[in-house]
């Protein structure tokens, strides 16, 4: 079977799934990160090299200050925890998105998880905290504008390759596969650019209940797809 290079996720369906259960929604974002765990492992069995997850947008500090101070808690200590489960996988571990509002503590966590595991030369795992690819795309233009007006670049240099190397996905292929749960159909903000070809697959599935069975659900229906990047496969196709 045909396995995707880079799978990307949007964990959806925690809260919900918790409510469901009789849980608070806090129960569902615990359990949504001990899907994460699981699938890191079932990724890595399947051969896919690069696994990148929407964990926090920047859309999220609208909801609940008690759930946003639940969810910054929980990001924190997974953080911390998978820097010796990265080391003893040889999982190497990256953090994408606007890094300026979130806390000393959470920002000290992710310098230290990426610093321990950046010679790993195993699964990339990529942590989107803050993300909004507006805000990526935004980002991007402005560093690309200040060289302009400082005379370090031309209009003329400005190519899709240099804006796709200012994202923060600046050192990762863009994704094969994008994976929503929880059966909404949009991609809410998530790897805008990087996803101009990416085959998408929605399931209703909530992220807790997200196992290894339903990942290769994904990859299979993947393998199934005839990817043409606007062309044609053959001449004669019309």
């Amino acid at each position: 079977m045909r396995i995707p290079q880079h799978v990307a996720i949007i964990l959806d369906g925690n809260g919900r799934w918790a409510k469901e259960q009789g849980k608070p929604r806090t129960f569902g974002h615990r359990q949504g990160a001990l899907a994460v765990h699981r699938i890191l492992e079932d990724a890595d069995a399947l051969g896919i090299k690069y696994l990148t997850v929407y964990a926090f947008s920047t859309e999220n500090w609208k909801r609940p200050k008690t759930e946003v101070a639940a969810l910054m808690r929980i990001l924190k200590k997974e953080l911390e925890d998978n820097v010796a489960r990265s080391m003893k996988n040889n999982i190497r571990c990256r953090v994408i998105g606007d890094r300026g509002p979130l806390s000393k503590g959470i920002l000290g966590a992710i310098d230290r998880l990426e610093g321990e595991t950046k010679n790993n030369t195993g699964l990339q795992f990529t942590l989107a905290i803050n993300y909004g690819s507006r805000d990526e795309i935004t980002r991007a233009l402005q560093g690309i504008a200040a060289d302009c007006a400082e005379g370090r670049l031309r209009p003329e240099d400005i190519t899709e390759e240099l804006v796709s190397k200012r994202l923060d996905t600046g050192d990762l292929p863009d994704p094969d596969l994008l994976i929503r749960t929880m059966g909404d159909q949009r991609i809410s903000n998530y790897l805008l650019w990087q996803s101009a070809y990416t085959e998408l697959y929605f399931t209703d599935t909530p992220w807790p209940a997200f196992d290894r069975a339903e990942l290769e659900k994904a990859v299979a229906a993947y393998a199934a797809r005839d990817r043409r990047f606007g062309g044609l496969k053959n001449e004669e196709d019309d």
